[in-house]
């Protein structure tokens, strides 16, 4: 199971919502979404909650949001360069998907950060959804928790890869077991 948690703008659209004390299963957690609007063009951010990897996709169709989260991870994912047996695995565990508001302030905060950044990345009247992963890319090299002690500061693109290598791999090896 993962859980989609939004905030209040997104969770009024949402419906089924789940129990906010539950967890999701996957290796990078929930995945917090926010509706961001840059040059009057709405766009969702994601952001995994362990890792902190964003995701930026057109807000279209946001109700059908936990049937397309699957596909839009494993799409984040093989963009990242993660082996297609581990995008597999943690596809897999993100069945179903409840949604939940918001309860962690600090990942709410790197969301406020990357909504701010990212229109100075898109050049003005001059994007479209194909740039979208070069600004998914770029947020997730931004350095996050940057204020504290160096070995507090994540960098998302690499804590997804040691998340999925580390216990993705273990659930890969357990299923190829039994």
């Amino acid at each position: 199971m993962v859980i989609i948690r939004a905030t209040k703008r997104v969770l009024n659209t949402l419906r089924n919502w789940a129990a906010e004390e539950e967890e999701s299963e996957t290796s990078l957690g929930d995945w917090c979404v926010n509706r961001i609007v840059i040059d009057r063009k709405p766009l969702l951010l994601l952001v995994s909650s362990k890792s902190l990897l964003p995701i930026v996709t057109p807000a279209r169709d946001l109700k059908n949001l936990p049937e397309r989260l699957p596909d839009l991870v494993a799409a984040r994912l093989r963009r990242l360069g993660v082996l297609e047996r581990v995008v597999e695995a943690e596809v897999a565990l993100m069945a179903p998907v409840a949604i939940a508001p918001i309860r962690d302030r600090s990942v709410l905060g790197i969301m406020v950060e990357f909504a701010k950044m990212a229109p100075s990345y898109l050049v003005p009247d001059d994007w479209n959804e194909t740039t979208l992963p070069f600004l998914e890319s770029w947020l997730a090299r931004t350095p996050c928790h940057a204020g504290g002690r160096s070995e507090d500061v994540i960098w998302p693109d690499k804590a997804a890869r040691n998340l999925l290598n580390g216990r993705g791999q273990a659930r890969i090896q357990d299923q190829t077991l039994s």
